[in-house]
């Protein structure tokens, strides 16, 4: 099975080697039609250090790093 890769904005490097990535998705109401938006926070492992706040960033599903982190940073998204 293929892993998934999720696009989402970089919300904190405070974590050495950690990112936490807010993922926003979208879906239409079965009842009231109306497009309503959910967000969640990943953490992802970035081995360099290398985003900052602000960037777009692609994760990619991993095996547990830790006891929270199972993204790991793919690239940053344009």
């Amino acid at each position: 099975m293929p892993k998934r890769v999720l696009h989402g904005v970089v919300v904190s490097d405070k974590n050495d080697k950690t990112v936490v990535v807010e993922v926003e998705r979208r879906y239409t109401h079965p009842l009231f039609k109306k497009t309503v938006r959910r967000t969640k926070k990943y953490q992802a492992h970035d081995e360099g250090n290398a985003f900052k706040i602000g960037d777009r960033v692609e994760i990619v599903e991993s095996a547990p790093i830790s006891k929270h982190k199972r993204w790991v940073v793919l690239t940053e998204s344009v």
